[in-house]
């Protein structure tokens, strides 16, 4: 599953707390499923026929359900057949099944007819809604399919599918197997669709779309590819059928098993509460996730519906053809798709800088890694709420980072031989944790094992401290390793890791490479470095920190010397540094003043984003003007040479770099002349003047916004109702979340109790005004959420929305409101949120903290020093 830039985890359906896995000695090996969908009434009938296996006899059999009604249950086995009787519990979300004579050991067939209703939650088998029609549509991750069929509902209980649907005559549908027949009737207003039965694969893998789609097709591999929608915008979908065609080519070649499901369709869904999901041969997609207009879509929106799509194809062998065994270890998924997904992008687009994202994700995973409140990659998680939690951070970003770091470490060779060894094991089975280092340590005979399980199976990350000695006979690189936490009050007990540490020398070209087994490490060498840094490639999961001495003697070598991802790695962990108090801040401002002449956006960014922090979290109100100046200084001189238009053949990062730099210079560094200029282009594009450049399109709407009236308001509404691609909507509905001024702020937010905004993205949107960086508006909007609670949750009832929520209000810096949030929190209990809250409550408790540590450091720095 990816997440999208409208969803970040969202979780707020009250998740049970308690549930169970299923007993282990009866297992499926085959469904055959039959459902009549009446749309117009928004219910479902279903048949099935589940073929189990017993290992023992037995007259109690266990299986999952939810929010079903059972009509009838028989089991048939050894020529016997016997009435069930169903003994539902919603606590644990099962179904038992009674008979009156054990049904014997060996096979047995479990027949059931059961209905439900197309619920709109987003989860399970729900209901969408566009063009003023229904549709029905399915998310089964990580424990809904059971709200569809009874099943054995957990992801070591593989089995085939055989699955047909009756629909209404004029609408289609798409499951996971190639279609093979289209009856007429029952009725002459019905037809059923059958689909060739499925390989072995995981129930939350089953898909199935009903509606009106229309598709356009292409191939490659011989593989048939398809890209569905909604009448009216299929033609939207042909950037993703190339890049899809692309991207299938480039695993083709790099695994040896080739694409295993036989076709391959995308299908952008109206309502879609994650940003995609790998369903087995039959991806779902939120439309902003894969469909775009060719000619007219923005470098950022081209970049995210190819990752989001080599995201989820990546899946289709990390996740589908093997599969974690249980939750614990949901970064055999996720952290293997979120770092296999730039590999083919890096290849055909090394234009894009895909290394520079990488690091960008591993500082985000790091920075969580600094709290006592993170957990480990592995991590127990039995109950609904608790496996919701592991989709986080963690399982993605970190996953992903150790993975590149292991492969960074063994070789690509070894690493892809590994991979290879791994899948070929465990195909259409399941695996473990163990069982994929046990792979890559036997194909690179590297101790992969030892380094995997540290970083595996204990929380945080480590600090590498750097000290460099010379003397005649050369130098002595002292290596220190510790657990790394931006509070020392509360620091968490001991860790110790095995970390590959790859080096680069100011005197010597080339990266060396070895593990460092224990805490403190001292390596010889035969001449004298001014520097050393240790995170070559920024490929490895670590802090770093260095002397005052190391730094000033690196500095002038930073952007000849360094790479991009690596000048990224260093700035991030300056900034850790001082935000747990090890460095002063005015020693970061001296750093990043170097900056300012960088020209990779992605760079840029992460420099960006920490003097945002600066200004509206560390600065007190007297000092912000001070602060302002200092980023109207720094990044003029670059906004003089790329100004506000981009001319014809400006190159991508060009385009990039003038978003970063307006965007800073008018949102953070307060520029009346870019907020000017802004607005006016924004007025202009809105009234029928040149349409808003694409890539510029979030900046400038988001300074227009920044002093923006209720004019504005209503023409940007306007402008997002007659949006023509999801990503224009988006654009304008984002921009709406950005206003300042309370009236417009309570319009918007009052937007959400309407259903103006569309369930699937009211809970963005509501994250969205939470964590404004300006104390005013989040404040508004945790007052409104506060005080309409009970209204909101319809509209905020999908799934993946708790988490989201909860991790938004870290945007507070203070006492009084972190009460106020554990005390509502404590009285609205969201258990798919539990570590969440934690994590919130330690970031709003660091913030004030840092303001109180690095405050004063602050103020000295601006007052004497000259705004350059």
């Amino acid at each position: 599953m990816r997440r999208s830039i409208a969803v970040l985890l969202l979780t707020l359906i009250g998740a049970p707390a308690f549930a169970q896995r299923l007993p282990v000695s009866v297992r499926p090996d085959h469904y055959t499923l039959a459902f009549d969908v009446d749309l117009a009434n928004k219910r479902f009938e279903g048949t099935e026929t589940i073929r189990v296996r017993l290992t023992q006899p037995a007259s109690r059999i266990v299986l999952h359900a939810l929010d079903l009604d059972f009509h009838e249950v028989t089991i048939r086995s050894g020529g016997t057949t016997q009435t069930a009787r169903v003994v539902l519990d919603k606590t644990t979300e099962t179904a038992s099944l009674l008979v009156p004579k054990a049904v014997n050991a060996g096979s047995a067939d479990i027949d059931i007819r059961y209905g439900g209703a197309l619920n709109p939650a987003l989860r399970g088998f729900y209901l969408s809604k566009a063009n003023g029609r229904n549709y029905a549509v399915t998310q089964f991750e990580s424990t809904d399919a059971r709200r569809a069929f009874p099943s054995f509902d957990e992801p070591a209980m593989k089995a085939t599918f055989d699955i047909s649907l009756t629909i209404d005559r004029g609408d289609t549908a798409i499951s996971n197997g190639r279609l093979i027949s289209d009856t007429p009737g029952p009725g002459d207003a019905r037809h059923t669709l059958k689909f060739a039965t499925t390989p072995k694969m995981s129930s939350y893998l089953v898909a199935m779309a009903v509606g009106d789609f229309e598709c356009i097709e292409g191939a490659s591999e011989e593989v048939p590819l398809r890209v569905c929608a909604t009448p009216g915008k299929r033609e939207l979908g042909r950037l993703a059928l190339e890049m899809a065609g692309q991207i299938l080519t480039f695993y083709n070649r790099y695994y040896d098993i080739k694409y295993p499901f036989g076709k391959l369709d995308m299908v952008a869904i109206p309502d879609f509460a994650a940003g995609a999901m790998e369903n087995t041969a039959a991806i779902f997609y939120r439309e902003s996730d894969l469909l775009a207009d060719a000619s007219t879509a923005s470098l950022t929106t081209r970049k995210n519906i190819a990752t989001v799509i080599a995201h989820e194809m990546a899946h289709q062998w990390f996740g589908d053809l093997v599969t974690m065994r249980w939750w614990d270890d949901l970064w055999l998924n996720e952290g293997f798709a979120s770092w296999m997904e730039s590999k083919p992008l890096a290849a055909a687009h090394p234009e894009w800088h895909l290394d520079i994202e990488d690091a960008r994700s591993s500082q985000e995973a790091l920075a969580l890694d600094a709290l006592s409140t993170t957990r480990p990659i592995h991590s127990n998680a039995e109950t609904p709420a608790e496996i919701e939690e592991t989709f986080d951070v963690i399982a993605y970003q970190k996953g992903a980072a150790v993975l590149r770091m292991i492969e960074n470490y063994v070789g690509r060779d070894d690493f892809r031989r590994g991979a290879n060894a791994y899948l070929a094991k465990h195909a259409y089975g399941n695996a473990t944790s163990e069982d994929f280092w046990t792979a890559i340590a036997a194909a690179s005979r590297k101790p992969v094992d030892r380094i995997l399980s540290s970083f595996v199976n204990q929380p945080g990350a480590p600090l590498v401290m750097v000290a460099l000695a010379c003397d005649s006979s050369g130098h002595m690189l002292g290596l220190t390793a510790q657990r790394f936490s931006l509070d020392a009050s509360r620091m968490p007990a001991a860790a110790h890791w095995q970390i590959p540490i790859c080096r680069k020398y100011s005197n010597i070209l080339g990266v060396s490479c070895t593990e460092m087994r224990t805490d403190v490490v001292t390596l010889p060498g035969s001449s004298c470095p001014s520097w050393v840094f240790v995170n070559a490639g920024a490929e490895g999961y670590y802090r770093t920190a260095y002397s005052s001495e190391m730094l000033r003697a690196l500095a002038p070598d930073v952007e000849a010397r360094l790479t991009p991802p690596e000048r990224l790695s260093l700035a991030g962990d300056e900034w850790a540094l001082v935000r747990a108090g090890r460095h002063s801040v005015a020693d970061y401002l001296t750093l990043i003043r170097g900056y300012g002449a960088e020209p990779f956006a992605g760079v840029l960014a992460e420099v960006v984003q920490r003097l945002d922090t600066i200004r509206t979290q560390l600065a007190a109100e007297a000092e912000r003007p001070g602060v302002e100046a200092v980023v109207r200084a720094l990044f003029s001189p670059a906004f003089k040479d790329l100004g506000l238009s981009s001319p014809p053949g400006d190159s991508d990062d060009r385009r990039a770099l003038r978003a970063v730099i307006v965007d800073a210079l008018a949102n953070i560094g307060n520029d009346a002349p870019a907020l000017a200029a802004a607005r006016r282009r924004v007025d202009d594009a809105l009234s029928g003047g040149e349409p808003l450049d694409r890539d510029m399109a979030d900046t400038l709407l988001r300074a227009a916004a920044k002093h923006g009236d209720a004019v504005l308001f209503d023409k940007l509404v306007q402008a997002a109702e007659k949006a023509k691609t999801p990503e224009e909507y988006y654009q304008y509905l984002g921009a709406l979340a950005d206003f300042e001024d309370p009236v417009v702020i309570d319009r918007g937010l009052n937007r959400l109790m309407t259903g103006e905004i569309r369930k699937q993205d009211a809970a963005w949107y509501l994250r969205r005004v939470l964590a404004h960086p300006n104390a005013g508006v989040n404040a508004r909007a945790w007052t409104f959420m506060k005080t309409h609670w009970t209204e909101l949750q319809p509209q905020l009832s999908i799934s993946f929305a708790d988490a989201g929520i909860v991790a938004s209000l870290s945007s507070f810096c203070d006492a009084a409101t972190r009460d106020d949030i554990k005390t509502f929190f404590a009285a609205n209990p969201r258990p798919a949120a539990a570590r969440a809250l934690e994590q919130t409550i330690e970031r709003i408790n660091g913030c004030i903290s840092f303001r109180e540590k690095q405050g004063p450091a602050l103020r000295e720095w601006l007052a004497r020093e000259p705004t350059r």
